[in-house]
């Protein structure tokens, strides 16, 4: 028989995947289904990536193995960002880390941090695959529940004294998946001195970081005195310049919890391809229609609320990342809402539930797709003839 670790069968059911199979059975069954439960950016990479990637790709010289941990040239890239865009020094050898992707980081940062049994805080609802890592690592979690009412943002003092003692690692993320929701630098400085009073280390999942509006981008973690002294900041490439698909990332901040990041990183991988850390390069370097692509995620969602409205159906006024936040319809909870709008108006959403309990009456809607198919999914949706709240 062929050996199989229990640990494997402890790991949570992929709740992205399940969705894609959901939506795919309904399409092979010949439904025009509108899919609004994805989070994979629908534009093209901008081609003056594309371009450098091409170019570095026929260089010989990126054909052998790359180093282990980042090329200098792509950290250094990541530290000139943060200086150009927030104004926070970094060392690209001591304070940069680079990754195939932020959610490698995400699960390897409680096995680089953590011993089996201690204690991780995790958001609620949050991203699903922050539970991979406490699974994988033998870690216990607990939820920090973030509530409408205060902004999608934790109330600290609100915690627990016994559950704050045995913590040792905090994660956090703002814009947030899946709400919306926008931290302040109030609440950032509050994270600081948090962490520091009760000596847990942060992570903040930066993944949506250039979303927020043409008025005002999202700050970084990383600005508030002190938070190097705390945690770090991963920034993936994925959303602001289209690179879903590419998988590359890095973190920034501690050097301590740098070194653990790397250190994990040098037995698992053998860095990334060295083209694309060149073309990461250029992409940071030049920030090719970031503006043009937060113009448009704002543009869709200030079309789909409108629309949304016009049947009683009310967002929760986010202006981060690209998701709307909707309640679910009287009389029914984020679980059959999401498979009554499936099976009868051929609209895929994103249960809330489905990021914890504490995004029961909720689901979430993907930005993804022309103004128009967004239109259509209400008006589908509005022929349901449903109450809302």
């Amino acid at each position: 028989m062929i050996p199989n670790a229990g640990v494997l069968q402890q790991l949570p059911t992929q709740f992205f995947a399940h969705l894609v199979k959901q939506v795919n059975q309904k399409i092979t069954e010949g439904k025009d289904v509108i899919n609004l439960g994805q989070g994979n950016p629908d534009q093209p990479t901008p081609p003056g990536i594309v371009a450098a990637m091409q170019q570095a790709v026929a260089a010989p010289a990126n054909h052998k193995y790359s180093q282990f941990r980042g090329n200098q040239a792509f950290k250094q890239a990541a530290a000139d960002f943060y200086w150009e865009h927030y104004g926070v020094k970094l060392d690209p050898e001591k304070e940069i880390a680079v990754m195939g992707g932020s959610k490698i980081g995400l699960v390897e940062l409680p096995l680089a941090l953590l011993d089996p049994g201690d204690t991780l805080l995790l958001p609620d609802p949050g991203y699903p695959d922050y539970l991979s890592g406490v699974t994988l690592a033998k870690v216990q979690q607990e939820l920090i529940p973030l509530l409408p009412e205060n902004g999608y943002l934790p109330d600290y003092d609100s915690l627990d004294e016994e559950i704050v003692e045995k913590a040792k690692l905090l994660f956090l993320n703002y814009p947030n998946n899946p709400t919306g929701a926008q931290a302040n630098p109030a609440f950032f400085d509050e994270t600081v001195a948090f962490a520091k009073e009760n000596d847990v280390a942060v992570v903040h999942d930066f993944a949506y970081g250039a979303l927020g509006t043409e008025a005002e981008s999202p700050i970084s973690f990383l600005q508030s005195p002190g938070a190097k002294d705390v945690g770090i900041e991963l920034y993936t490439l994925s959303k602001t310049y289209n690179m879903a698909g590419w998988r590359i990332a890095f973190a920034a901040g501690n050097q301590q919890i740098i070194e653990a990041l790397n250190l994990i990183q040098d037995h698992l991988f053998v860095g990334l391809f060295p083209a694309l850390q060149e073309a990461g390069v250029y992409a940071l370097e030049s920030y090719e229609q970031v503006d043009e692509l937060v113009a448009l995620y704002n543009q869709r969602r200030q079309v789909f609320v409108k629309a949304a409205a016009e049947i009683g159906w009310q967002a929760y006024p986010s202006e981060g990342a690209f998701y709307a936040w909707m309640p679910v319809a009287k009389g029914y909870d984020s679980t059959s809402f999401t498979e009554l709008l499936l099976e009868e108006a051929s609209v895929a959403v994103a249960p809330g539930n489905g990021f914890g309990a504490g995004g029961e009456g909720f689901v979430r809607i993907g930005l993804l797709v022309e103004e128009e198919r967004l239109i259509e999914a209400v008006e589908r949706i509005g022929e349901l003839q449903l109450t809302f709240e």
